[in-house]
């Protein structure tokens, strides 16, 4: 079992039986959009985001993300991380057919791949990369801003890291600077570009 000191929040109760099952936590539910009517629960995350800090693990769809951004909103203060799952597609057991974009909830997601994605956002050892921060001027020269095909080819490079697709390029940017150096950026997008031109993405 992982113990990690940090609030969990996740959308619904099987989310939270998923994660219970590999981390040690206090792990809080918004039960879907019943957030945006329950001040009581955004009180006690605000609470976490100011003393253990908060980690915010939703699904990769469209509803994720809107509930996402409403708690990066709502939580002005305190250390909020965000924990990102992939793009997997396919269909939880315990439902009848998959959900309407076809991707795997938190719930359905491999334990495996839920440590991983916790370990890459460095919440268990709790070191951030150290040295020059990428930025979005970095971005931009590597093609991933500001060009007519960067969003294509952001979504790319995402899927490459095994990040959703639905990112923004500034929340790209925050994951890049919370796992790796410019350096390794720039070595990675190496590996992007060459993968690029074999036509493997």
């Amino acid at each position: 079992m992982l113990q990690v000191r940090q609030a969990i929040i996740v959308e619904g109760k099987y989310d939270k039986i998923k994660l219970a099952s590999i981390v040690q936590a206090v792990i809080l539910q918004t039960n879907g959009f019943q957030i945006y009517k329950n001040p009581e629960l955004l009180e006690l995350i605000r609470y976490y985001a100011k003393t253990t800090g908060i980690l915010i693990v939703t699904d990769s769809d469209r509803a994720g993300f809107q509930i996402r951004n409403y708690i990066r909103g709502a939580v002005p203060e305190g250390d909020i991380r965000h924990i990102y799952i992939p793009d997997i597609f396919g269909k939880e057991k315990r439902k009848a057919k998959p959900s309407a974009e076809g991707k795997l909830g938190v719930e359905g997601i491999d334990s495996g791949i839920l440590r991983e994605a916790f370990r890459k956002a460095g919440v268990f050892t709790e070191e951030k990369p150290s040295g020059e921060q990428i930025t979005k001027t970095d971005l931009y020269l590597a093609g991933f801003n500001g060009r007519p095909d960067s969003a294509e080819r952001r979504r790319a490079f995402q899927r490459m890291l095994q990040l959703p697709e639905m990112l923004s390029s500034s929340g790209l940017l925050e994951i890049l600077n919370s796992r790796m150096t410019k350096e390794e950026f720039k070595e990675i997008t190496e590996q992007f570009y060459q993968q690029e031109q074999k036509g493997i993405l």
